[in-house]
């Protein structure tokens, strides 16, 4: 037993430590240095200087005002979906969620590039179906609408999951009691499932206007060209144009950046305050709707609604990909392949963002896996008030917006590290770090929900049985949580592939990730080769996506995200 605490199960004394040593470096440690930046800004004068600057006025008035109005998109499309996929005996459910969840992994550089590729006088795909606007007329994307437009779309995927979240938990028995009672469809949906719906709502709008908020992608693409700057692109802007008050400015800015977030998540946390949602008796959402006739109107609804934020963007990007240059418009005689060798074998800038992105996913997903099923152990054994802290500050770095968690990065590793003498700050590991904080919490989430499935009998016999911890581990603990930890490799090695906010501020020449490079390639005008590494990286998304559907039926519920 020496070496040993009891915690329900016996795990090492070394474990929990170990866990918040890990928390400290990734989450405390970096928050910690922006508020001490901020804080010597505020000292030295620095933040009057800061708030005085016509252009932070601007940048948060474009912030709140897109992130409102993406959100408002955003809960109408989700909300649609939720309700009709959740309730209802509409039919190609599972296919309809799929699809429909696919925006939200694409990079929203991308989904921003396939757009302005679909729309505006200059588009190949418009010109070759001889639809385009006139020449001369404006790209109408370029404008507070199209930012957030594309916000709605990129985010309504988040939306859905909240609110789906909540429709499972319905309470079947009220539902039928209230029908057997002469209620109508209409009003069971008005009296009973629209209001214990708002809680998955709020959840949603919350983090559908913190991800609008932190956004870089659309932002960069569409706002920049139209001199239209939110908060993360100013930020980009202001580390373009370095100067010796530049780090102190984006510590500011980040805090501000910060604290719109969290006011978002505080209202959020108001609207629910005092209300009690909690279901008695039977929950699920078998209490579906019959349709009827009105299928006929809801199906093609659907598929209209993913055909345009989906197939029609994603045909843009081909066609953009098939033609010599933007604006030319796409026949058998301007269509080449030209684009896809330049990318794939020519171009060494994308092979090396290639060989980046995919090797900091996969050290991603596979370096946090082994720290994720230690923090699980630990977390799943213990029942206190400081599991529930560490797990918290888990929490924090993947809620806060990517620019806030880069410039914190930056600000820890902009000198050397003391005694080691040790420069990270313009190498491909300080992206690294700063992913594992970012994603823990992603890598945490499946593993977690597989421990609490695990029945602790066996390990505990196991123990009894002189078995130490790592073979306990290897032989018990492993096996059994493996589904659970191939879907976390998988959805980190997703989301870090295609990330952009963070490594936009963090990359320097030979370290440029996919996300990079395609943005790299849109503003040098290159959007040939932009569109065509964009193809490829959305069939990449498709890919992975799909092992995930193959691993679902052995997973826990709620790690693959669109099935029920």
């Amino acid at each position: 037993m020496h070496g040993y605490i009891k915690t329900g199960n016996s795990q090492p004394a070394w474990l929990f430590p170990f866990v918040v040593v890990i928390v400290l470096i990734l989450s405390v440690l970096p928050l910690a240095r922006l508020a001490m930046v901020g804080i010597a800004a505020f000292a030295s004068g620095g933040v009057i200087d800061v708030l005085s600057e016509a252009s932070l006025w601007s940048a948060t008035y474009y912030t709140i005002v897109t992130a409102i109005l993406g959100t408002i998109i955003s809960l109408a499309i989700g909300c649609l979906f939720a309700f009709l996929l959740t309730l209802t005996d509409i039919r190609s459910k599972g296919l309809l969620s799929f699809f429909f969840v696919l925006p939200m992994m694409i990079p929203p550089q991308v989904t921003a590039l396939a757009w302005v590729q679909m729309s505006g006088p200059s588009s190949p795909l418009l010109k070759a179906l001889s639809i385009a606007p006139p020449l001369g007329s404006p790209q109408p994307l370029y404008s507070v609408g199209g930012i957030a437009l594309l916000y709605g779309v990129q985010h309504a995927p988040l939306v859905y999951l909240a609110l789906r979240a909540g429709l499972m938990t319905l309470p079947r028995d009220g539902v039928e009691a209230a029908r057997l009672s002469g209620a109508s469809s209409l009003r069971v949906f008005r009296d009973i499932i629209l209001p214990l719906s708002l809680p998955g709502i709020i959840a949603g709008a919350a983090i559908s206007f913190v991800s609008c908020t932190g956004n870089f992608g659309i932002p960069a693409i569409l706002g920049i060209p139209a001199s239209i700057f939110t908060l993360p692109t100013l930020v980009f802007t202001k580390f373009s144009a370095f100067t010796s008050r530049t780090f102190g400015d984006v510590a500011v800015l980040s805090a501000i950046i910060a604290m719109i977030s969290v006011a978002g998540l505080m209202i959020q946390d108001r609207a629910l305050r005092g209300r009690d949602y909690r279901v008695i008796g039977l929950s699920g959402a078998s209490a579906a709707f019959e349709l009827g006739a009105w299928r006929l109107a809801f199906t093609p609804l659907l598929w209209t609604i993913l055909f345009f934020m989906l197939a029609a963007p994603f045909f843009a990007l081909v066609a953009g990909a098939l033609v010599p240059a933007y604006g030319v418009p796409l026949t058998f005689k301007t269509m080449s392949l030209h684009a896809f060798e330049e990318i794939l074998f020519r171009q060494a800038v994308t092979r090396t963002a290639f060989i980046n992105s995919l090797s900091l996913a996969g050290a991603t997903a596979l370096g946090l896996l082994v720290v994720t099923v230690l923090a699980a152990y630990a977390l799943t054994r213990r029942r206190d008030a400081a599991s529930r802290i560490v797990s918290s500050l888990i929490e924090i770095p993947y809620s806060l917006p990517g620019i806030v968690m880069a410039v914190c990065f930056i600000l820890v590793f902009a000198a050397p590290i003391p005694i080691l003498h040790l420069s990270l700050y313009g190498t491909i590991w300080i992206i690294l770090i700063a992913y594992f904080s970012s994603f823990f919490a992603v890598s945490l989430k499946p593993v977690v929900s597989a421990f609490h499935q695990l029945d602790p009998a066996l390990e505990e016999a196991a123990r009894l049985s002189g078995a130490g911890f790592f073979r306990r581990l290897a032989d018990i603990i492993v096996p059994l949580i493996a589904p659970a930890a191939g879907a976390s490799v998988i959805l980190v090695f997703l989301i870090a592939c295609n990330e952009l906010t963070i490594s936009a501020l963090l990359w320097s020449a030979g370290t440029q990730t996919l996300g990079v490079a395609i943005y790299n390639l849109d503003d040098s005008g290159s959007s040939d080769l932009a569109s065509a590494l964009s193809v490829l990286v959305v069939l990449m998304v498709v890919v992975l996506m799909l092992l995930l559907e193959l691993l679902a039926k052995r997973l826990p519920k709620g790690v693959v995200p669109w099935r029920g």
